[in-house]
Formats: structure tokens, C-alpha cells, sequence
């Protein structure tokens, strides 16, 4: 794990640093509002402790001009401990919140939550990005299919086709349904483009191209996609 921090007294960035290194962490310093938006921009941080006033650029207006290009969770460091100031802190972006002086304890809980916190959204949002149909997985984020763990090569028009049939299980689609939102209105070619790809994911998806289990024609009508355990429509 990878931590900025940035307070313009140098002791206590020294401090800081030294214990987060004895913890694991990989840190960097920086003692002023700047330097710190500058190397979250050009960095990969996990975590940045922030303090609330430096020079040339106070913590609040980094954290805010930060919050614009990156969602990496932010403490901030301040010896203010009005309520007021904690929402104003929280308004321009912070996750977190510790009063000075601190003890070195719970700044490194605080870390060690927020970073789980960090994890877990992170995780969602990989989950999310992920759609599950019996064998088949796709990473819409990658926009790739995978079948068993294993990736299968998949031309772009063939994964957007796949996409439409797996987000939609046992929804039949015409033919002219699919090219429509694969190919788009305009596309003025034949509607067998639309059996031709259909074959090809077979081929490249199906145990016995021959014997759908997965993609399935519904005759006269068009195509679907039905989970193995399911029965033809």
C-alpha cells in the first residue's frame, strides 16, 4: 500500500512516515497543497493523510482540486476540532478526520479502516462490472467473455451480441431487434449478419455448436440466451 503525506512541519511528517514504514506501507512526503496535488496526479496513492493549513495551497483547497481527477481516500490533519470545521473538512472531499495533537495509534487505525473501506468499494465495483450466466462471465469493464475461468476471443460486434443476449437471459430478440442495437439503425446490410455472428459465438462458445445448450434459437422469432440448467423456451 502506497500513502501520501503531506504537512508543511517537516518533524511530523518524519514521524509519520517512520511509523507507517515500520507498518508496511510505502510512503512519500510532501509539505505543501501543490506538491501533494501534483503527486496524487502523477501518482498511484492508496491513502493520503492531508493536513488543513499549509502554504501556497491549504489542504481543503488541495483535497477539493484532488476530489476533480481521483477518489483515492483522503485523512485530513488539522488542529481544529470544532464541529464546523470537521463538515467543512468532510465538504471539500475528505473520508476521514483527526485532530492534532494525535497519538500515532489512531492515526494507523483510522489508515487501516478507511483502507478497508477503500477495498471493499473497490471489490463492489469490480462485481459489478461483472455479469454471470451459468459458465460464462463477462467483464463489461474489459469488455471481454470468459467461459470456465478461460477468456474467449471474441471479435467486438461478437461481444456486443453476447452482451445484449446474457443481460437479457430467455429474452427472445428478433433478428432486426438485434441489428438494430448491434449494428445500429443505420446499418443498411442483410439481416443474416445477424445468423452469421450468432453461428461463429456458437462455435467459439458451445460444447457442440450442433446442440446449443446456451444460445438458442426460438423459430420464427429470433435468438436467446438461456443458462444450462434451464429448459428451451
Amino acid at each position: 500500500m502506497k500513502i501520501l503525506v503531506v504537512d508543511d512541519e517537516k518533524l511530523l511528517v518524519k514521524g509519520i512516515t517512520f511509523n507507517l514504514q515500520n507498518e508496511g506501507y510505502e510512503v512519500e512526503a510532501a509539505y505543501d497543497g501543490i506538491s501533494a496535488v501534483e503527486l496524487v496526479r502523477r501518482g498511484d496513492f492508496d491513502l493520503v493523510i492531508l493536513d488543513w493549513m499549509m502554504p501556497e495551497k491549504s489542504g481543503s483547497e488541495a483535497c477539493m482540486e484532488i476530489r476533480t481527477f481521483s477518489d483515492v481516500p483522503v485523512i485530513m490533519l488539522t488542529a481544529k476540532s470544532e464541529d464546523s470545521d470537521k463538515i467543512m473538512g468532510f465538504a471539500c472531499g475528505a473520508d476521514d478526520y483527526v485532530t492534532k495533537p494525535f497519538n500515532i495509534m489512531e492515526l494507523k487505525a483510522r489508515i487501516r479502516a478507511l483502507l478497508r473501506r477503500s477495498a471493499g468499494n473497490k471489490r463492489k465495483e469490480q462485481e459489478s462490472s461483472r455479469l454471470r450466466c451459468g459458465d460464462f462471465t463477462l467483464d463489461m469493464s474489459q469488455r471481454v467473455a470468459l467461459r470456465g475461468g478461460r477468456v474467449v476471443d471474441l471479435t467486438a460486434k461478437e461481444y456486443d451480441l453476447l452482451e445484449i443476449l446474457m443481460k437479457n437471459v430467455r429474452h427472445v430478440f428478433s433478428r432486426e431487434k438485434l441489428m438494430d442495437q448491434v449494428w445500429g439503425y443505420t446499418y443498411a446490410g442483410d439481416y443474416r449478419t445477424v445468423d452469421v455472428h450468432i453461428r461463429r459465438l456458437r462455435e467459439k462458445l458451445e460444447p457442440d455448436p450442433a446442440q446449443p445448450k446456451y444460445i438458442m434459437t426460438k423459430w420464427g422469432v429470433g435468438y436467446y440466451f438461456q443458462d444450462e440448467e434451464q429448459s428451451a423456451i
